[in-house]
């Protein structure tokens, strides 16, 4: 059997790092056919030894360390042209683990040339779910989410001859699940960035916190599933085991369960529709002994309510609100604001915005735009 050929956008963070390590654990199931990293061209280079992709996308440093070096056998591109190893004649999948907006263009390409996408990243579907998904289904391609949450309700409704009646994405709670509302505005970076469960990177881990990261997996998951928003529920499960539930017409309830790992949906998403050992150890329930589940507290943590509200409203309001909040999380984790002061940005602009209903891309990338130049004067107000 040919092996599954993969590109992996976005090779040197956590999720590329971990997609590597199901390469290593199935090294016959797979071929890495192309890599891209932004700066960290170090161990971009040690990837490209080890692994020997044909194609490499990098920021202008690496180019210039990578002309130097001479490795043999690969075609390099600058950073920003990661569109064409997403589109590869040679690749099968597409992982897709790009931070920000940056994803947008490659998830586009390579749906438009008819790969398999693997998306850990939440930011293109949020802002231009339409437009994905509408590309998906005209070129016949398949998106299989890496995303825990998305990936658990993929899972649940594989095989499924019936629409869910809804889903129930969970959440963690995040860093700042029993801490006092009253202490929020005392909250500092490093207070933020010590998830309980999942280790993430500084922008998740901050919209974690706040919990608007579980409002763009809500905003994610409409377009996925084709769900309304009314459709859609949100369930506090502090030990992160059952990472979402499906719940159907005659009330019966499917639910994924697994270890907090994220080469579990990585590599049911390169594997599909097989699963293959993973060389972790499993799930002990009875160690476990009991789950727990609670509603989240919107008055504590009134982003998710927002980007439900943003969800519903739709058309260009979803790319507003994940720009702003791209911008006043980046304010945070500069020192710049207090950690209240970031949704009170992102409200500021979200009810600023008149929305544009069915927006191209260039209207989307437009009111992306729009939402950055208001967050920074929203932002350079605080900051005074």
């Amino acid at each position: 059997m040919r092996p599954c050929r993969i590109a992996i956008l976005g090779s040197t963070g956590s999720i590329g790092l971990n997609t590597l390590k199901v390469v290593d654990q199935n090294p016959r199931r797979f071929e890495v056919k192309a890599l891209s990293a932004y700066n960290n061209f170090k161990l971009l280079e040690e990837q490209v030894r080890k692994y020997k992709p044909s194609h490499v996308a990098v920021g202008n440093d690496g180019l210039v360390h990578f002309k130097k070096t001479g490795i043999k056998g690969v075609k390099l591109y600058p950073v920003e042209d990661c569109s064409r190893l997403a589109s590869l004649k040679e690749v099968d999948v597409v992982v897709l683990a790009l931070s920000g907006t940056a994803a947008l263009m490659p998830f586009l390409e390579a749906l438009r040339a008819g790969k398999t996408v693997a998306p850990a990243n939440k930011e293109a579907l949020v802002i231009a779910g339409d437009l994905i998904m509408d590309e998906a289904r005209r070129h016949k391609a398949r998106i299989i989410p890496i995303d825990s949450e998305q990936s658990a309700i993929f899972q649940c409704l594989e095989g499924q001859g019936s629409k869910p009646a809804f889903i129930h994405l969970t959440a963690s709670g995040g860093p700042l699940r029993k801490v006092p509302s009253k202490d929020f505005k005392r909250m500092r970076p490093k207070d933020i960035l010590r998830h309980p469960r999942w280790k993430m990177g500084p922008k998740i881990t901050v919209d974690s916190a706040t919990l608007m990261n579980k409002g763009f997996e809500v905003i994610e998951a409409k377009h996925l599933f084709n769900l309304s928003c009314d459709q859609i529920k949100v369930l506090v499960h502090p030990e992160a085991i059952i990472h979402s539930m499906v719940e159907f017409e005659d009330g019966s309830f499917l639910a994924q369960l697994g270890i907090t790992d994220m080469r579990l949906p990585i590599q049911y998403a390169l594997t599909y529709p097989e699963r293959l050992p993973t060389g972790l150890k499993g799930l002990d329930l009875a160690q476990l002994g009991s789950l727990h589940f609670e509603k989240p507290d919107l008055k504590r943590f009134p982003a998710l309510e927002l980007a439900f509200e943003a969800a519903r409203v739709g058309g260009s309001m979803p790319a507003v609100l994940n720009a702003a909040d791209e911008e006043a999380v980046e304010a945070f984790l500069k020192g710049k604001i207090g950690f209240l002061n970031i949704y009170k940005t992102v409200e500021k602009v979200v009810l600023a915005h008149t929305t544009l209903k069915d927006p191209s891309l260039q209207a989307i990338l437009q009111a992306d735009e729009w939402a950055r130049e208001k967050a920074r004067k929203v932002l350079e107000k605080l900051c005074h």
